[in-house]
């Protein structure tokens, strides 16, 4: 194949901190295929972890919104070019009347077509004018909903002024339990954790099996790389260990709790249900983090290091 792009390069560089050359060889070596380089760079050991695709940070804010029983909530994601204009009043009043047209539609519909809170005209003529008006371009790029039917809620949290927001769906055993103080601590606890925690999955039952496989094919490749790892039979053992101990890190309820250190979230969580009486279910959760999977023009850092590997 013709030689990696500076842009691929850059590319897997963002994802895996792993210096240029090694990106380039990884590169080349998977035929120009990032995921595989990705794969390449980690079993390697160039790479502690590797971010998710294009996870390049853009402006803009997360919003979020419950109806009043907070049995259904809503997450979204609106873009702007520029933290100066993100900070924009009218942008930010713009993103939270988003979230209120999107707590009045229905599930997977297009925002843009919705009727816009307060007005005649719809999200996507409020967004055009908006548009005109603040000199940058705007998108409402995602959103999501989770509802609760029967006792319970759905927990809202917004990190960091919109950085991150967090929906997660709470069910309760009856009423009571769902109307009880250490209920709502325990959904705003949780809903925290995830923001500060960014688990993939709720428990380790939900991981897909080929990503367990792939997982474990790279602790596989670093232990081949590691001259110090031990003998090749012990590798399965190891391997299973390490397994295990990712799974703490991406699962939601195998998490340790940042508020309680010496317990999971799911020792947490059976510990109030037991203090109240009932069960306790997290059914789901949705993160968004700002920017997730946006790319951006290539930087200046970037061009000057690669002009520095020239001898530029």
């Amino acid at each position: 194949m013709s030689a990696p792009t500076m842009q691929q390069v850059k590319e897997l560089r963002d994802r895996t901190q792993a210096g240029l050359n090694d990106c380039k060889g990884a590169l080349t070596e998977s035929g120009g295929d990032i995921e595989k380089a990705v794969e390449i760079i980690l079993k390697k050991g160039l790479a502690k972890s590797a971010k998710r695709a294009g996870a390049v940070a853009s402006e803009g804010v997360v919003v979020s919104a419950t109806t009043p029983d907070h049995k259904r909530g809503v997450i979204v994601e609106v873009n702007i070019q520029t933290d100066f204009a993100a900070r924009n009043p009218d942008f930010l009043a713009f993103a939270d009347s988003v979230a209120q047209a999107a707590l009045s539609a229905k599930p997977g519909s297009d925002l843009g077509a919705e009727a816009f809170p307060g007005g005649s005209a719809s999200v996507e003529e409020t967004r055009a004018a908006l548009v005109g008006k603040l000199g940058e371009n705007i998108t409402v790029r995602r959103w999501e909903s989770l509802s609760v039917d029967g006792p319970g809620k759905v927990q809202s949290y917004v990190h960091m002024g919109g950085k991150i927001g967090v929906l997660l769906a709470v069910r309760a055993g009856n009423d009571t339990i769902a109307k009880a103080a250490a209920f709502d601590k325990l959904a705003d606890d949780s809903a925290m954790q995830i923001a500060a925690m960014a688990p993939l999955y709720l428990s380790a039952t939900e991981i897909p099996a080929d990503a367990k496989s792939k997982q474990g094919e790279i602790f596989k490749g670093q232990l081949a790389e590691d001259p110090k790892a031990p003998p090749a039979a012990s590798h399965p053992k190891i391997i299973e260990g390490k397994l295990a101990k990712w799974a703490k890190e991406i699962c939601l309820l195998e998490q340790a709790s940042v508020l309680e250190g010496d317990k999971s979230v799911e020792q947490v969580r059976e510990a109030v249900a037991k203090e109240l009486g009932g069960d306790i279910a997290f059914s789901r959760f949705v993160r968004f983090e700002r920017g997730e999977g946006i790319e951006k023009p290539q930087g200046d850092d970037f061009a000057a290091e690669v002009a520095k590997m020239a001898g530029g």
